[in-house]
C-alpha cells in the first residue's frame, strides 16, 4: 500500500485499535495522479479537515479506513478498479459513505449513473476550490447525520434485546394498534398480564408513550420488529 505521507495526519490510536464515532472525520482522496492528491490534500488541510490519500481503490480497500467517519473524493477513471467500481462495492457492502466524484473525463451517462447510485456530487476538473469544499462540507454533514441515526437505532436494538419474548410480542401488537383486550385474546393471556408485559417492555425500551413506541419501532430493522424475538 502506498499512502501519501506528507498529506496524512494520523489520529491518535485507541487502545483497542478502533475508531470512535466522535473521531475527527477523514476526507479520503483516491486519485492515481500524485499532483492531484497533493493539491486536494492541501485544500482539505486549509479547511482544517483531515485528508488521507491513496493512489488506487485497492490501496484504499487494503487500508481499512472505510468504516471511519468522513467522506470520499474519488477519481472516476484509474488503473484497476474505477471510482464507480468502488461506489458499487460500497453499495453491495451496505456502506453508505458519501462520495464526491472528481474527474477530468466525465460524461452525462457516467454522471447520471453515479448520482443515481447516491453520489453527493460529480465535479469536473479543474474545479473551483470553494465548490469542492462546499461539496465536502455537505458530504460530511450527511455522514454525521447518518451515523447519529445509526447510533440511535443501535441503542434501540440493544434495548429491544432485553425484552422477553412475551414482552416483544405484546409491544409488537400495541404498535399494530391492538387494544389490551385484543392482545390478551390473541395471546391467550389475561388483560392484566398484557398490561404488565406492556409496562415492563416500555420501561426496558425507555419509552413513555405509545407515539414514541411507534416511532421507535419504525426505526428498527424489519426482522427485529416483526414480533418474533
Amino acid at each position: 500500500m502506498r499512502v501519501d505521507g506528507p498529506f496524512l495526519r494520523k489520529p491518535a490510536p485507541l487502545a483497542d485499535g478502533r475508531r470512535r464515532e466522535t473521531d475527527e472525520p477523514l476526507v479520503i482522496i483516491v486519485d492515481d495522479d500524485a499532483s492531484v492528491r497533493e493539491a486536494l490534500s492541501e485544500l482539505i488541510l486549509s479547511a482544517s479537515l483531515q485528508p488521507i490519500c491513496f493512489g488506487s481503490t485497492q490501496e484504499l480497500l487494503d487500508a481499512g479506513v472505510l468504516d471511519s467517519p468522513g467522506c470520499l473524493i474519488l477519481d472516476v477513471r484509474m488503473p484497476g478498479a474505477s471510482g464507480l467500481d468502488l461506489q458499487h462495492h460500497l453499495a453491495e457492502n451496505a456502506n453508505p459513505k458519501p462520495i464526491i466524484f472528481l474527474t477530468g473525463h466525465g460524461d452525462i451517462p457516467m454522471t447520471v449513473q453515479a448520482m443515481k447510485a447516491g453520489a453527493v456530487d460529480f465535479l469536473t476538473k479543474p474545479v473551483r476550490d470553494q465548490t469542492l469544499l462546499d461539496a465536502v462540507a455537505g458530504a460530511l454533514a450527511m455522514d454525521a447525520a447518518r451515523r447519529a441515526q445509526a447510533l440511535v437505532v443501535r441503542r434501540h436494538v440493544e434495548r429491544l434485546e432485553k425484552l422477553t419474548p412475551r414482552e416483544h410480542e405484546v409491544l409488537h401488537e400495541v404498535v399494530r394498534g391492538q387494544l389490551n383486550k385484543q392482545i390478551a385474546f390473541q395471546l391467550g393471556i389475561s388483560e392484566v398480564t398484557v398490561k404488565l408485559h406492556r409496562s415492563n417492555g416500555m420501561r426496558k425500551m425507555q419509552i413513555t408513550s405509545i407515539g414514541e413506541l411507534i416511532r421507535t419501532w419504525e426505526m428498527l430493522p424489519a426482522v427485529m420488529g416483526s414480533g418474533r424475538h
